[in-house]
């Protein structure tokens, strides 16, 4: 059984009540409190040493990541992050000074986004050193962007490039929240998601919870320097659709607003890339297309639990 797999299972009778407006299957739950201008975003996320990241690890690079992991899942909803509570789990016989420098880089990043860390939890956790993060948020009453609103014909953006993230930016990226609440601000966005399992696993997920298909041009697709350093190990074009961890925003909109938004862009973020990768489509599935005509996408992103081959 695999991550999706799991998933689907846990949360098929999850309790609700009133204030759900969106809950599990989103990038974040989105509650209705009554307040009349806005709703709010709720996100929890985990780094586990081993799997996010190595004993080697600066850590303050480690509580950078653990909570740029959710601000980007704040980010693909167009949300404001406010505040964070953090659960700390900690071998036997831990450095405390290397656990105040993992707050060191937690802290200098909730700093840059006006967040407030307000709490948490700490436990001893014999199998491995990890760090969780609960972000409450808040969005524009009726403004969260979700993954249910993809049409047929629309044009699908990514912003930034992807593939090879192992390299370094797995650590070091940041949280496309601006460039988000930009976007939701001046275009009528139809979904977005972030790309945190890789192009090939995160598209699927707005394809399927809108019920549509897609088509990528292989040549339109933004492939990072450090994925084409690495093509004797892997072709660049499949890090670009399967590394994970590249933190990107993957959006739809109406075609017709896509050359608008190209230029406007590049006015307001002249050193980021934005790519139109393709179009969403009518039926299901992700089809490539390149000079040799269109193919089934058989690759899949990164999946935990997956069993290998």
């Amino acid at each position: 059984m695999n991550e999706f797999e799991l998933i689907a299972r846990l949360t098929a009778s999850l309790p609700t009540n009133a204030h759900v407006v969106a809950g599990a299957g989103d990038d974040c739950a989105v509650l209705d409190f009554g307040l009349p201008e806005k709703w709010f975003l709720f996100k929890t996320d985990a780094v586990v040493e081993g799997v996010h990241f190595t004993p080697d690890t600066p850590p303050e690079k480690i509580g950078r990541k653990a909570l740029a992991r959710g601000l980007s899942d704040i980010a693909a909803m167009a949300g404001t992050p406010v505040a964070a509570v953090v659960t700390l789990g900690l071998p036997e016989n831990f450095d405390a000074g290397c656990v105040e420098r993992i707050y060191t880089g937690l802290n200098a990043l909730a700093q840059q986004f006006g967040i407030a860390v307000v709490g948490g939890e700490t436990t001893a956790a014999p199998g491995g050193f990890f760090l969780s993060i609960a972000l409450l948020g808040t969005v524009p009453r009726g403004g969260a962007i979700r993954r249910n609103g993809a049409r047929a014909g629309d044009a699908i953006f990514v912003t930034g490039e992807l593939g090879g993230s192992a390299a370094g930016k797995h650590l070091d990226f940041q949280p496309r929240l601006v460039e988000a609440q930009w976007l939701a601000k001046n275009f009528a966005l139809h979904a977005m998601i972030d790309l945190s399992d890789g192009l090939a696993g995160d598209l699927p997920h707005i394809l399927k919870a809108s019920g549509v298909g897609a088509e990528i041009l292989k040549s339109a697709v933004p492939i990072s320097r450090a994925a084409r350093l690495q093509a004797a190990h892997k072709p660049p074009f499949a890090a670009a659709l399967t590394d994970g961890e590249d933190f990107e925003l993957l959006f739809t909109l109406a075609a017709k607003d896509a050359v608008a938004l190209h230029d406007a862009w590049k006015q307001r973020f002249p050193e980021t890339k934005l790519s139109c990768i393709g179009k969403i489509v009518a039926g299901h599935g992700i089809t490539i297309r390149d000079k040799s005509g269109t193919r089934p996408l058989e690759a899949h992103g990164y999946v935990h639990f997956a069993q290998p081959g």
